[in-house]
């Protein structure tokens, strides 16, 4: 997995990630004071790069702006995410609970001979 680029790379990852999607939907909380809010289906960057698409964007009375976003798994943890002008934050509730090795994963771990 530490090499880059090679032959069957789209493979490997699968079966790396099996029974965990590489995406989740999330919460995000919109910064209010952008002059305007981001459309639905705008991109969701980290850094300058594409992780992820925005959804639904509502007007909450308590929290302000808010929004669905599908996140990649790899940006969840890694800081501000950026929707255009507009600086966004997860809320940490709405990233499910790891719910530990899945039957797919245990499979491969047995053929690897862990």
């Amino acid at each position: 997995m530490d090499k880059g680029c090679y032959r069957g790379q789209e493979t490997v990852a699968r079966v790396e990630n099996l029974g965990r999607s590489p995406r989740l939907l999330v919460l995000l909380y919109l910064d209010g004071s952008a002059p305007e809010q981001p459309e639905s289906g705008a991109d969701i960057t980290l850094g300058g790069r594409r992780v992820g698409r925005l959804g639904t964007v509502v007007e909450d009375c308590e929290y302000g702006p808010i929004a669905l976003g599908l996140v990649k798994r790899s940006a969840l943890d890694h800081g501000e995410l950026a929707i255009g002008p507009v600086a966004a934050s997860i809320e940490p509730d709405s990233i499910p609970a790891d719910e530990g090795p899945k039957a797919g994963r245990a499979a491969v771990d047995r053929l690897r001979g862990k």
